[in-house]
């Protein structure tokens, strides 16, 4: 059975199991309380003795009669994601979380419901807020959970972040086609699922998978054989050598540097590959050489936050203070949350003689380091 059957049919009695532990005292109707308890017993019958369409028409019948019945809620949308039944699944959990906004397993297996539907966003948005609170704090939840995380951040082209959770499956021991053909998915960059693969592509993508995970699990020895092995079967394909040198890289900026240099000769207008080489020389303090990438990066995609953060840095570091300040006030109108951007600013800032700027950047960065606070930088 493939991790995603598997991992289904395990996380739906686990979620259920946590959510009745945290389940809130159930609403008794104070209208027609006979015809509501008569219907809550029916359905509570059906369901454990495995009459699942008997007990859905139950707990519909139940759930209009009181709409603030949280457990009719939780009991009728799991059992309908049970059965495949996403959409008026998703609209059960939808009044679930409604009454109980901290449940964070209904929130993931709202989002496995949107997964199937075809809502990526929304999908990735409830899993990440039932990741937060609590959804895969049990073991048989995190797998799940995870996995459709990653498959979602693939899905939507964030492919570092995709890379970062298949790293803790793979720690934790999960490696199995299902994850490997995942991992292969985000390496080469490429935003499917792996039921789009193309079967001309798969052996290609399993492989780099395998390389990956093996590069994940701490056997670097093996991970290097194999994607010398990749290089050797498929020389031209882009973003093998780039996945490589990712991976490499804070271990070894040297060897990743090689690496990144090899992409180039496959994808030479890479904007990606040029900020990544540029990121990495600037690491060694070699701003100019770096300044050149950062500066083949941003004419390559203007719009890469990366290569904007890189060129601003490298101009700033070689003395071109005032042309870097556009480039750095980008990144942090776009991402907020960049700690680097925000570094760099203040120490722009500073040169400049703009000490209260400065010093509001400094702010923002102890408070984006855990080292401050959010009040803190707001002073």
């Amino acid at each position: 059975m493939h991790l995603r059957s598997r991992l289904i049919a395990d996380t739906l009695l686990g979620l259920t199991l946590t959510l009745l532990l945290q389940a809130p005292a159930s609403t008794v109707a104070q209208d027609h309380p006979e015809s509501f308890d008569e219907l809550t017993a029916g359905a509570s019958s059906a369901r454990e003795q495995g009459d699942i369409p008997r007990a859905i028409e139950l707990y519909q019948q139940a759930t209009q009669l009181n709409p603030k019945w949280p457990d009719g809620w939780w009991y009728l949308g799991s059992l309908q994601y049970g059965v495949n039944a996403y959409a008026p699944a998703i609209e059960a959990l939808t009044h679930y979380i409604e009454l109980t906004p901290d449940a964070g397993p209904a929130r993931a297996l709202r989002g496995l419901c949107e997964f199937e539907v075809g809502q990526y966003p929304q999908s990735l948005q409830d899993l990440q807020q039932g990741i937060a609170l609590g959804a895969a704090n049990q073991p048989r939840n995190a797998g799940i959970v995870l996995y459709h995380e990653a498959l979602l951040l693939t899905r939507l082209g964030r492919f570092e972040e995709a890379l970062g959770k298949y790293a803790v499956m793979v720690r934790h021991g999960t490696i199995n086609e299902d994850v490997t053909n995942g991992i292969g998915l985000s390496g080469l960059r490429m935003p499917i699922l792996p039921k789009d693969i193309d079967p001309s592509q798969a052996q290609l993508i399993a492989m780099v998978g395998r390389a990956a995970a093996t590069f994940m699990s701490g056997d670097l020895t093996g991970a290097h054989q194999a994607f010398e092995e990749i290089f050797a079967r498929f020389p031209t394909t882009p973003n093998v050598h780039y996945l490589y040198a990712y991976l490499l890289f804070p271990a070894d900026p040297d060897q990743a540097i090689g690496q990144f240099q090899k992409e180039l000769t496959i994808s030479p207008a890479s904007a990606l590959v040029h900020a990544m080489l540029a990121w990495a020389f600037g690491m060694q303090g070699d701003y100019r050489i770096a300044l050149s990438d950062a500066q083949k990066a941003f004419a390559e995609d203007p719009s890469l936050s990366m290569a904007q953060l890189v060129l601003g840095r490298d101009l700033m570091e070689t003395g071109d203070i005032r042309g870097a300040l556009p480039h750095l006030e980008a990144v942090v109108t776009t991402e907020p949350q960049n700690l680097e951007a925000h570094i760099a600013l203040a120490k722009a800032y500073s040169e400049l003689g703009r000490r209260d700027d400065a010093g509001r950047e400094r702010l923002l960065c102890l408070a984006l380091s855990g080292h401050g606070t959010a009040a803190d930088a707001n002073m």
